[in-house]
C-alpha cells in the first residue's frame, strides 16, 4: 500500500502495481524535464485544470523513478495505465499534492 505520509501513491501499469513518489531527486528532473517552466506553473497548471498529457506523463515518470523504477518516458507509450488518462492524471494530481502538504491537509485529494 502507498504512504501518504511519505508522498507516495500507487499506480497500476501494465497489471503491475507501482508506488510512485516524488523524492528530491525526481523533482529536480522534471523541474529539467520542463525546460523554462517552473514547478509552481506546473502546480498552477493542475489546479486550473489546465495541464496537459505531457504534463502527466512527466509527472508519472518522475513519480516511478523516484519509486525505483529505471525505465524511460518512451517504456510508457504502449504501456496500459488503470484507469486510463483519468487514472494517470489522477495519479499526477496526488503526487503533487503529496509531495507540498501533509496527508491531514487534503493529500488524498486530487488537484
Amino acid at each position: 500500500m502507498a504512504n501518504p505520509w511519505t508522498g507516495e501513491v500507487a499506480l497500476v501499469i501494465d497489471g503491475e502495481r507501482h508506488v510512485l513518489k516524488l523524492t528530491l531527486g525526481a523533482l529536480a528532473e522534471l523541474e529539467a524535464s520542463l525546460g523554462a517552466d517552473s514547478l509552481v506553473c506546473l502546480v498552477e497548471r493542475f489546479e486550473a485544470g489546465q495541464f496537459s498529457s505531457g504534463d502527466v506523463l512527466g509527472l508519472i515518470v518522475a513519480g516511478l523513478r523516484g519509486g525505483g523504477w529505471r525505465g524511460q518516458a518512451q517504456d510508457l507509450v504502449s504501456a496500459e495505465i488503470e484507469g486510463g488518462l483519468v487514472g494517470a492524471a489522477r495519479a499526477a494530481g496526488q503526487l503533487l499534492v503529496r509531495a507540498f502538504s501533509t496527508p491531514d491537509a487534503g493529500a488524498d485529494d486530487a488537484v
